[in-house]
Protein backbone atom coordinates (compact mmCIF):
# COMPACT_ATOMS: atom_id res chain seq x y z
CA UNK A 1 0.00 0.00 0.00
CA UNK A 2 1.28 3.47 -0.94
CA UNK A 3 1.20 5.99 1.84
CA UNK A 4 -0.30 9.42 1.26
CA UNK A 5 2.87 10.83 2.82
CA UNK A 6 4.74 9.94 -0.37
CA UNK A 7 2.40 12.10 -2.44
CA UNK A 8 3.68 15.52 -3.52
CA UNK A 9 0.35 16.89 -2.33
CA UNK A 10 0.34 18.06 1.27
CA UNK A 11 -3.05 17.92 2.91
CA UNK A 12 -3.71 21.33 4.45
CA UNK A 13 -4.55 21.29 8.09
CA UNK A 14 -2.43 18.23 8.86
CA UNK A 15 -0.60 18.56 12.13
CA UNK A 16 2.59 17.24 10.51
CA UNK A 17 2.48 19.39 7.39
CA UNK A 18 4.18 22.77 7.06
CA UNK A 19 2.06 25.89 6.74
CA UNK A 20 0.06 25.68 3.53
CA UNK A 21 1.74 27.91 0.93
CA UNK A 22 -1.61 29.47 0.09
CA UNK A 23 -1.48 31.41 3.34
CA UNK A 24 1.69 33.14 2.12
CA UNK A 25 -0.22 34.00 -1.05
CA UNK A 26 -3.02 35.44 1.09
CA UNK A 27 -0.50 37.57 3.02
CA UNK A 28 1.09 38.89 -0.18
CA UNK A 29 -2.28 39.61 -1.80
CA UNK A 30 -3.47 41.41 1.34
CA UNK A 31 -0.44 43.68 1.42
CA UNK A 32 -0.71 44.39 -2.31
CA UNK A 33 -4.33 45.39 -1.74
CA UNK A 34 -3.17 47.55 1.18
CA UNK A 35 -0.78 49.73 -0.83
CA UNK A 36 -2.66 49.56 -4.12
CA UNK A 37 -6.03 50.68 -2.80
CA UNK A 38 -4.62 52.93 -0.11
CA UNK A 39 -2.68 55.02 -2.62
CA UNK A 40 -5.66 55.26 -4.96
CA UNK A 41 -8.11 56.11 -2.17
CA UNK A 42 -5.88 59.05 -1.30
CA UNK A 43 -7.03 60.87 -4.45
CA UNK A 44 -9.67 62.70 -2.41
CA UNK A 45 -7.09 64.60 -0.38
CA UNK A 46 -5.56 65.98 -3.59
CA UNK A 47 -8.86 67.36 -4.92
CA UNK A 48 -8.66 70.73 -3.17
CA UNK A 49 -4.89 71.51 -3.41
CA UNK A 50 -4.63 70.50 -7.07
CA UNK A 51 -7.85 72.34 -7.94
CA UNK A 52 -6.60 75.49 -6.25
CA UNK A 53 -3.19 75.39 -7.95
CA UNK A 54 -4.54 74.78 -11.45
CA UNK A 55 -7.88 76.59 -11.16
CA UNK A 56 -10.06 73.52 -11.80
CA UNK A 57 -13.68 73.33 -10.65
CA UNK A 58 -14.98 70.30 -8.76
CA UNK A 59 -16.59 68.66 -11.80
CA UNK A 60 -13.36 68.93 -13.79
CA UNK A 61 -11.22 67.04 -11.32
CA UNK A 62 -14.10 64.64 -10.62
CA UNK A 63 -14.01 63.76 -14.32
CA UNK A 64 -10.48 62.42 -13.88
CA UNK A 65 -11.54 60.06 -11.10
CA UNK A 66 -14.63 59.08 -13.07
CA UNK A 67 -12.58 58.34 -16.18
CA UNK A 68 -10.21 56.28 -14.06
CA UNK A 69 -13.12 54.26 -12.73
CA UNK A 70 -14.52 53.42 -16.14
CA UNK A 71 -11.12 52.81 -17.79
CA UNK A 72 -10.07 50.49 -14.99
CA UNK A 73 -13.37 48.69 -15.23
CA UNK A 74 -13.22 48.41 -19.02
CA UNK A 75 -9.73 46.93 -18.76
CA UNK A 76 -10.80 44.27 -16.26
CA UNK A 77 -12.35 41.77 -18.71
CA UNK A 78 -9.20 41.88 -20.87
CA UNK A 79 -6.92 41.62 -17.85
CA UNK A 80 -9.12 38.80 -16.59
CA UNK A 81 -8.73 37.02 -19.93
CA UNK A 82 -4.95 37.43 -19.66
CA UNK A 83 -5.21 36.14 -16.08
CA UNK A 84 -7.00 33.00 -17.32
CA UNK A 85 -4.51 32.47 -20.17
CA UNK A 86 -1.02 33.58 -19.06
CA UNK A 87 -1.43 33.40 -15.29
CA UNK A 88 -1.83 35.67 -12.30
CA UNK A 89 1.84 36.17 -11.54
CA UNK A 90 2.73 37.94 -14.80
CA UNK A 91 -0.36 40.11 -14.78
CA UNK A 92 -0.09 41.16 -11.15
CA UNK A 93 3.65 41.86 -11.04
CA UNK A 94 3.61 43.84 -14.29
CA UNK A 95 0.64 45.84 -13.05
CA UNK A 96 2.31 46.61 -9.72
CA UNK A 97 5.45 47.98 -11.35
CA UNK A 98 3.44 50.18 -13.69
CA UNK A 99 1.07 51.50 -11.01
CA UNK A 100 4.01 52.34 -8.73
CA UNK A 101 5.84 54.29 -11.43
CA UNK A 102 2.68 56.04 -12.59
CA UNK A 103 1.63 57.03 -9.05
CA UNK A 104 5.03 58.58 -8.43
CA UNK A 105 4.80 60.34 -11.80
CA UNK A 106 1.61 62.11 -10.69
CA UNK A 107 3.89 64.35 -8.69
CA UNK A 108 5.03 65.78 -12.04
CA UNK A 109 1.51 66.87 -13.06
CA UNK A 110 1.68 70.17 -14.95
CA UNK A 111 -1.73 70.35 -16.63
CA UNK A 112 -5.11 68.63 -16.83
CA UNK A 113 -4.24 66.43 -19.81
CA UNK A 114 -1.25 64.94 -17.96
CA UNK A 115 -3.41 64.10 -14.94
CA UNK A 116 -6.10 62.68 -17.20
CA UNK A 117 -3.68 60.39 -19.02
CA UNK A 118 -1.62 59.22 -16.04
CA UNK A 119 -4.36 58.81 -13.42
CA UNK A 120 -7.29 58.27 -15.75
CA UNK A 121 -5.58 55.66 -17.93
CA UNK A 122 -2.20 54.36 -16.78
CA UNK A 123 -2.74 53.98 -13.05
CA UNK A 124 -6.34 52.86 -13.55
CA UNK A 125 -5.48 50.01 -15.90
CA UNK A 126 -2.50 48.84 -13.88
CA UNK A 127 -4.45 49.13 -10.62
CA UNK A 128 -7.09 46.85 -12.09
CA UNK A 129 -4.46 44.27 -13.02
CA UNK A 130 -3.13 44.16 -9.49
CA UNK A 131 -6.65 44.00 -8.06
CA UNK A 132 -7.37 40.72 -9.86
CA UNK A 133 -5.53 38.96 -7.04
CA UNK A 134 -8.25 39.69 -4.53
CA UNK A 135 -10.81 37.31 -5.97
CA UNK A 136 -9.87 35.04 -8.84
CA UNK A 137 -6.39 34.10 -7.59
CA UNK A 138 -7.43 33.20 -4.06
CA UNK A 139 -10.43 31.25 -5.34
CA UNK A 140 -7.93 28.98 -7.12
CA UNK A 141 -5.98 28.40 -3.91
CA UNK A 142 -8.88 27.80 -1.52
CA UNK A 143 -12.04 25.71 -1.61
CA UNK A 144 -12.59 25.53 2.14
CA UNK A 145 -12.57 28.97 3.80
CA UNK A 146 -12.86 30.65 0.41
CA UNK A 147 -15.03 33.53 1.63
CA UNK A 148 -12.80 34.02 4.66
CA UNK A 149 -9.53 34.36 2.72
CA UNK A 150 -11.07 36.62 0.07
CA UNK A 151 -12.38 38.77 2.91
CA UNK A 152 -8.94 38.86 4.53
CA UNK A 153 -7.47 40.17 1.26
CA UNK A 154 -10.31 42.66 0.93
CA UNK A 155 -9.51 43.87 4.44
CA UNK A 156 -6.15 44.89 3.02
CA UNK A 157 -7.95 47.49 0.93
CA UNK A 158 -9.61 48.85 4.07
CA UNK A 159 -6.37 48.91 6.02
CA UNK A 160 -4.73 50.75 3.13
CA UNK A 161 -7.35 53.47 3.27
CA UNK A 162 -7.27 53.48 7.07
CA UNK A 163 -3.52 54.12 7.21
CA UNK A 164 -2.40 55.55 3.88
CA UNK A 165 -5.11 58.21 3.49
CA UNK A 166 -4.30 59.83 6.88
CA UNK A 167 -0.60 59.29 6.18
CA UNK A 168 -0.91 61.07 2.84
CA UNK A 169 -2.84 63.92 4.50
CA UNK A 170 -0.17 64.16 7.21
CA UNK A 171 2.59 64.25 4.61
CA UNK A 172 0.68 66.85 2.60
CA UNK A 173 0.37 69.10 5.64
CA UNK A 174 3.91 68.41 6.88
CA UNK A 175 5.35 69.54 3.54
CA UNK A 176 3.30 72.72 3.50
CA UNK A 177 0.73 71.42 1.05
CA UNK A 178 3.29 69.95 -1.35
CA UNK A 179 1.08 67.43 -3.11
CA UNK A 180 3.89 66.52 -5.54
CA UNK A 181 6.05 65.00 -2.80
CA UNK A 182 3.01 63.16 -1.45
CA UNK A 183 2.23 61.49 -4.80
CA UNK A 184 5.88 60.48 -5.20
CA UNK A 185 5.96 58.93 -1.72
CA UNK A 186 2.88 56.83 -2.41
CA UNK A 187 4.43 55.51 -5.63
CA UNK A 188 7.68 54.59 -3.89
CA UNK A 189 5.78 52.61 -1.24
CA UNK A 190 4.32 50.42 -3.99
CA UNK A 191 7.65 49.91 -5.77
CA UNK A 192 9.80 49.29 -2.70
CA UNK A 193 7.43 47.16 -0.64
CA UNK A 194 4.67 45.56 -2.72
CA UNK A 195 6.61 44.53 -5.83
CA UNK A 196 9.26 42.43 -4.01
CA UNK A 197 6.63 40.75 -1.85
CA UNK A 198 4.57 39.85 -4.90
CA UNK A 199 7.64 38.46 -6.66
CA UNK A 200 8.40 36.16 -3.73
CA UNK A 201 4.94 34.75 -3.04
CA UNK A 202 2.49 35.19 -5.91
CA UNK A 203 1.96 31.89 -7.77
CA UNK A 204 -0.67 31.17 -10.43
CA UNK A 205 -2.19 28.17 -8.66
CA UNK A 206 -1.31 25.43 -6.13
CA UNK A 207 -0.01 23.06 -8.81
CA UNK A 208 2.95 25.41 -9.35
CA UNK A 209 4.30 24.36 -5.96
CA UNK A 210 3.06 20.75 -6.01
CA UNK A 211 -0.10 21.28 -3.99
CA UNK A 212 -3.84 20.96 -4.28
CA UNK A 213 -6.24 23.77 -3.32
CA UNK A 214 -6.96 24.07 0.37
CA UNK A 215 -9.90 21.77 1.00
CA UNK A 216 -9.29 19.46 -1.96
CA UNK A 217 -7.79 16.51 -0.14
CA UNK A 218 -5.84 13.53 -1.36
CA UNK A 219 -8.22 10.74 -2.47
CA UNK A 220 -8.38 7.71 -0.19
CA UNK A 221 -7.34 4.26 -1.43
CA UNK A 222 -10.90 3.15 -2.15
CA UNK A 223 -11.32 6.02 -4.59
CA UNK A 224 -13.66 8.09 -2.47
CA UNK A 225 -12.27 11.58 -2.56
CA UNK A 226 -13.22 14.81 -0.96
CA UNK A 227 -16.57 16.26 -1.92
CA UNK A 228 -14.85 19.10 -3.72
CA UNK A 229 -13.38 16.71 -6.29
CA UNK A 230 -16.84 15.71 -7.57
CA UNK A 231 -18.96 18.83 -7.32
CA UNK A 232 -19.88 20.76 -10.44
CA UNK A 233 -22.54 23.42 -10.25
CA UNK A 234 -25.41 23.57 -12.75
CA UNK A 235 -24.20 26.97 -13.99
CA UNK A 236 -20.45 26.30 -13.98
CA UNK A 237 -19.01 28.07 -17.02
CA UNK A 238 -16.23 26.81 -19.27
CA UNK A 239 -16.23 30.13 -21.17
CA UNK A 240 -17.26 33.49 -19.77
CA UNK A 241 -20.20 34.05 -22.14
CA UNK A 242 -22.07 31.07 -20.68
CA UNK A 243 -22.54 32.87 -17.38
CA UNK A 244 -24.63 35.63 -18.95
CA UNK A 245 -27.32 33.18 -20.01
CA UNK A 246 -28.42 32.80 -16.39
CA UNK A 247 -30.11 35.11 -13.88
CA UNK A 248 -27.65 35.15 -10.93
CA UNK A 249 -24.90 37.00 -12.83
CA UNK A 250 -27.36 39.78 -13.70
CA UNK A 251 -28.57 39.97 -10.10
CA UNK A 252 -25.03 40.19 -8.77
CA UNK A 253 -23.81 42.62 -11.42
CA UNK A 254 -26.82 44.88 -11.01
CA UNK A 255 -26.21 45.12 -7.29
CA UNK A 256 -22.47 45.52 -7.82
CA UNK A 257 -23.15 48.44 -10.17
CA UNK A 258 -24.84 50.13 -7.22
CA UNK A 259 -21.89 49.20 -5.01
CA UNK A 260 -19.57 51.17 -7.28
CA UNK A 261 -22.10 54.01 -7.49
CA UNK A 262 -22.20 54.38 -3.70
CA UNK A 263 -18.53 53.88 -2.81
CA UNK A 264 -16.50 55.68 -5.47
CA UNK A 265 -18.50 58.86 -4.98
CA UNK A 266 -17.34 58.84 -1.36
CA UNK A 267 -13.75 57.97 -2.23
CA UNK A 268 -13.57 61.25 -4.17
CA UNK A 269 -16.10 63.52 -2.45
CA UNK A 270 -16.20 62.48 1.22
CA UNK A 271 -13.27 64.63 2.37
CA UNK A 272 -14.32 67.69 0.30
CA UNK A 273 -17.89 67.29 1.61
CA UNK A 274 -16.68 67.12 5.20
CA UNK A 275 -14.48 70.20 4.77
CA UNK A 276 -17.42 71.99 3.15
CA UNK A 277 -19.61 71.53 6.24
CA UNK A 278 -16.90 72.93 8.51
CA UNK A 279 -14.86 69.87 9.52
CA UNK A 280 -11.09 70.33 9.54
CA UNK A 281 -9.09 68.48 6.84
CA UNK A 282 -7.28 66.30 9.37
CA UNK A 283 -10.53 65.27 11.09
CA UNK A 284 -12.16 64.59 7.72
CA UNK A 285 -9.28 62.33 6.69
CA UNK A 286 -9.37 60.62 10.09
CA UNK A 287 -13.11 59.87 9.82
CA UNK A 288 -12.60 58.47 6.33
CA UNK A 289 -9.71 56.38 7.61
CA UNK A 290 -11.78 55.05 10.52
CA UNK A 291 -14.55 54.16 8.08
CA UNK A 292 -12.07 52.12 6.08
CA UNK A 293 -10.69 50.64 9.28
CA UNK A 294 -14.12 49.37 10.28
CA UNK A 295 -14.01 47.32 7.12
CA UNK A 296 -11.53 45.09 8.92
CA UNK A 297 -14.34 43.97 11.20
CA UNK A 298 -17.02 44.03 8.54
CA UNK A 299 -14.89 42.28 5.93
CA UNK A 300 -13.56 39.54 8.19
CA UNK A 301 -16.89 39.05 9.90
CA UNK A 302 -18.79 38.70 6.64
CA UNK A 303 -16.27 36.20 5.30
CA UNK A 304 -16.37 34.00 8.39
CA UNK A 305 -20.16 34.11 8.53
CA UNK A 306 -20.47 33.46 4.80
CA UNK A 307 -18.42 30.27 5.07
CA UNK A 308 -20.87 29.05 7.71
CA UNK A 309 -24.23 30.40 6.58
CA UNK A 310 -24.01 31.29 2.89
CA UNK A 311 -23.30 34.41 0.87
CA UNK A 312 -26.39 36.06 -0.58
CA UNK A 313 -28.25 36.99 2.62
CA UNK A 314 -25.15 38.68 4.01
CA UNK A 315 -24.65 40.44 0.68
CA UNK A 316 -28.19 41.81 0.83
CA UNK A 317 -27.70 42.89 4.44
CA UNK A 318 -24.50 44.78 3.52
CA UNK A 319 -26.31 46.84 0.87
CA UNK A 320 -29.20 47.56 3.25
CA UNK A 321 -26.86 48.69 6.05
CA UNK A 322 -24.98 51.01 3.70
CA UNK A 323 -28.31 52.52 2.64
CA UNK A 324 -29.02 53.27 6.30
CA UNK A 325 -25.68 55.08 6.44
CA UNK A 326 -26.72 57.42 3.64
CA UNK A 327 -29.98 58.14 5.44
CA UNK A 328 -28.03 59.07 8.59
CA UNK A 329 -25.70 61.34 6.61
CA UNK A 330 -28.61 63.17 4.95
CA UNK A 331 -30.56 63.59 8.20
CA UNK A 332 -27.51 64.85 10.14
CA UNK A 333 -25.21 66.90 7.86
CA UNK A 334 -22.63 67.40 10.59
CA UNK A 335 -19.68 65.73 12.26
CA UNK A 336 -22.15 63.40 13.96
CA UNK A 337 -23.62 62.44 10.57
CA UNK A 338 -20.15 61.75 9.22
CA UNK A 339 -19.38 59.41 12.10
CA UNK A 340 -22.74 57.65 11.74
CA UNK A 341 -22.14 57.19 8.03
CA UNK A 342 -18.62 55.92 8.75
CA UNK A 343 -20.07 53.32 11.10
CA UNK A 344 -22.77 52.02 8.76
CA UNK A 345 -20.69 52.20 5.60
CA UNK A 346 -17.55 50.94 7.27
CA UNK A 347 -19.07 47.59 8.15
CA UNK A 348 -20.52 47.11 4.66
CA UNK A 349 -18.03 48.76 2.27
CA UNK A 350 -15.70 45.85 1.50
CA UNK A 351 -18.10 43.10 2.53
CA UNK A 352 -19.98 43.42 -0.77
CA UNK A 353 -16.78 42.96 -2.77
CA UNK A 354 -15.61 39.76 -1.08
CA UNK A 355 -19.10 38.27 -0.95
CA UNK A 356 -19.70 38.98 -4.64
CA UNK A 357 -16.34 37.48 -5.59
CA UNK A 358 -16.89 34.27 -3.64
CA UNK A 359 -20.51 33.86 -4.72
CA UNK A 360 -19.41 34.25 -8.35
CA UNK A 361 -16.76 31.55 -7.90
CA UNK A 362 -19.26 29.24 -6.16
CA UNK A 363 -21.87 29.57 -8.91
CA UNK A 364 -19.75 29.81 -12.07
CA UNK A 365 -16.60 27.88 -11.16
CA UNK A 366 -12.93 28.68 -11.78
CA UNK A 367 -12.39 27.97 -15.48
CA UNK A 368 -13.37 31.45 -16.70
CA UNK A 369 -13.43 33.19 -13.34
CA UNK A 370 -10.81 35.80 -14.25
CA UNK A 371 -12.83 37.05 -17.21
CA UNK A 372 -16.19 36.84 -15.43
CA UNK A 373 -14.80 38.70 -12.42
CA UNK A 374 -13.37 41.31 -14.75
CA UNK A 375 -16.78 41.93 -16.30
CA UNK A 376 -18.36 42.09 -12.85
CA UNK A 377 -15.79 44.68 -11.81
CA UNK A 378 -16.54 46.64 -14.99
CA UNK A 379 -20.16 46.93 -13.84
CA UNK A 380 -18.88 48.19 -10.48
CA UNK A 381 -16.73 50.82 -12.17
CA UNK A 382 -19.49 51.98 -14.51
CA UNK A 383 -21.50 52.62 -11.37
CA UNK A 384 -18.50 54.41 -9.91
CA UNK A 385 -18.22 56.61 -13.01
CA UNK A 386 -21.86 57.64 -12.64
CA UNK A 387 -21.49 58.31 -8.92
CA UNK A 388 -18.33 60.40 -9.13
CA UNK A 389 -19.68 62.54 -11.99
CA UNK A 390 -23.04 62.89 -10.27
CA UNK A 391 -21.36 64.20 -7.14
CA UNK A 392 -19.28 66.77 -9.01
CA UNK A 393 -22.17 67.86 -11.24
CA UNK A 394 -24.66 68.48 -8.45
CA UNK A 395 -22.04 70.19 -6.29
CA UNK A 396 -21.24 72.67 -9.06
CA UNK A 397 -24.97 73.11 -9.76
CA UNK A 398 -26.27 73.49 -6.20
CA UNK A 399 -23.21 74.08 -4.03
CA UNK A 400 -23.96 70.96 -1.96
CA UNK A 401 -23.78 67.17 -2.25
CA UNK A 402 -27.25 66.59 -0.76
CA UNK A 403 -29.10 65.65 -3.94
CA UNK A 404 -26.29 63.42 -5.21
CA UNK A 405 -26.08 61.53 -1.90
CA UNK A 406 -29.87 61.12 -1.82
CA UNK A 407 -29.91 59.57 -5.30
CA UNK A 408 -27.07 57.10 -4.76
CA UNK A 409 -28.28 56.17 -1.28
CA UNK A 410 -31.76 55.34 -2.54
CA UNK A 411 -30.33 52.82 -5.03
CA UNK A 412 -28.96 50.65 -2.24
CA UNK A 413 -32.34 49.28 -1.23
CA UNK A 414 -33.24 47.71 -4.61
CA UNK A 415 -29.66 46.42 -4.72
CA UNK A 416 -30.28 44.65 -1.41
CA UNK A 417 -33.43 43.11 -2.85
CA UNK A 418 -31.58 41.96 -5.97
CA UNK A 419 -28.96 40.18 -3.87
CA UNK A 420 -31.53 38.67 -1.53
CA UNK A 421 -33.46 37.04 -4.39
CA UNK A 422 -30.43 35.11 -5.75
CA UNK A 423 -31.21 31.37 -5.54
CA UNK A 424 -27.91 30.41 -3.91
CA UNK A 425 -29.01 26.97 -2.73
CA UNK A 426 -29.98 25.96 -6.24
CA UNK A 427 -26.86 27.14 -8.07
CA UNK A 428 -23.91 27.25 -5.65
CA UNK A 429 -21.52 24.28 -5.50
CA UNK A 430 -21.54 24.62 -1.71
CA UNK A 431 -25.00 23.03 -1.68
CA UNK A 432 -24.47 20.41 -4.37
CA UNK A 433 -24.56 16.72 -3.50
CA UNK A 434 -21.37 15.11 -4.90
CA UNK A 435 -21.80 12.66 -7.73
CA UNK A 436 -21.45 9.01 -6.67
CA UNK A 437 -19.65 6.55 -8.87
CA UNK A 438 -20.22 2.80 -8.97
CA UNK A 439 -16.94 2.23 -7.16
CA UNK A 440 -17.89 4.69 -4.47
CA UNK A 441 -21.26 3.02 -3.85
CA UNK A 442 -19.75 -0.42 -3.56
CA UNK A 443 -21.91 -1.95 -6.30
Amino acid sequence: MTSNQNSPVIKPGSAKSPLFFGWYVVAAVTFIAFVNTGSRSSFGIFVIPMSEEFGWNRLTISAVAALGAIVGGAAQPFLGYAFDRVGARKVILTSLVVVGLATAALGLTFNFIFLLLVFGFVTSISNSGAALARGALLARWFIDKRATVVSVAAVGTSAGSLLLVPFAMFLLQATGGNWRITWAALGLIILVLAVPLGFLFIRDDPSKVGLKPYGEHVPSKDGAGDRSLHRRGPLEADVWSESFRSLPIWQMNGAFFVCGFTTLIMSVHFVPYAIGIGVSPSIAAMIFGVMMGLNVLGGLGSGILADRFGRKNLLAAAYFIRGCGYIALLLAPSTLGLWLFAGFAGFSWIATVSLTNTLTADVYGLRALGTISGITFLCHQIGGLCGVLLGGFFYDLTGTYTLAFAIVGALLFPAALSAFTINERKYSTRYRVPSVTVADSGN
